[in-house]
């Protein structure tokens, strides 16, 4: 008697990961903007 894989679990697993890992990325480039705009406009202020 032979157990096969099922694939299906790892594809799912998959596009999980990839699907958080963008997420993420996504909110990382984000936070970044928002820090850079901050930055952007408190040197206009001292201007």
């Amino acid at each position: 008697m032979r157990e096969a894989l099922d694939p299906w679990q790892f594809v799912t697993a998959a596009y999980a990961i990839g699907a958080i890992t963008t997420l993420a990325m996504v909110a990382g480039s984000w936070l970044s903007m928002r820090r850079a705009e901050k930055r952007r406009d408190k040197v206009r202020e001292i201007q």
